[in-house]
């Protein structure tokens, strides 16, 4: 009976990483990429937040990624129990382009929603950073974007900072 319970338990670890895996799949690939030494921008967001919504809705989002080809964006779907909001993303056209990855936390809304992501606090969304040879460069955490300011921090970012 031991024995069984022994495998029982052994069994039911090894199921373990399969169901962790999603929640940090997410943020492993975007902390991994966030490396390279080109600039990555970061946007946690969620299909059913009207802030985000509104930031489609401008443009300036669609406008971003096609004006930035060197770029890497990652459009990561936080407190939407891992929906990643690919559909309302190829309605303005950002799903398709090469230099996007669209993810999704596994996390659920509400009051058991991650509160931080990549190491980095979470508290609100849309949140948006800026890295460039994985430091982070910018951080936008509270709201909706003004594509003008990011896109001078995407061009400052890609100057020599050297003094």
């Amino acid at each position: 009976m031991r024995r069984f319970f022994f495998a029982l338990s052994l069994s039911l670890l090894s199921l373990v990483p399969a169901f962790a895996a999603p929640n940090d799949s997410a943020q492993a690939q975007v902390t991994e990429a966030i490396k390279v030494p080109n600039v990555s921008v970061v946007h946690l967001w969620a299909p059913w937040c009207s802030n985000c919504q509104a930031e489609l809705k401008s443009g300036g989002w669609t406008k971003m990624v096609k004006d930035n080809p060197d770029v890497k964006f990652f459009f990561v779907s936080v407190w939407d129990r891992g929906e990643d909001g690919r559909a309302i993303l190829a309605t303005y056209e950002i799903a398709n382009q090469p230099n996007v990855t669209i993810l999704a936390d596994p996390g659920p809304r509400g009051a058991d929603h991650i509160k931080q992501f990549a190491g980095l606090p979470l508290s609100w969304i849309p949140t948006t950073w800026v890295f460039k040879g994985g430091d982070l460069r910018y951080a936008l955490n509270y709201g909706e974007i003004r594509f003008p300011v990011l896109q001078q921090f995407v061009a400052d970012s890609n100057s020599g900072w050297e003094h």
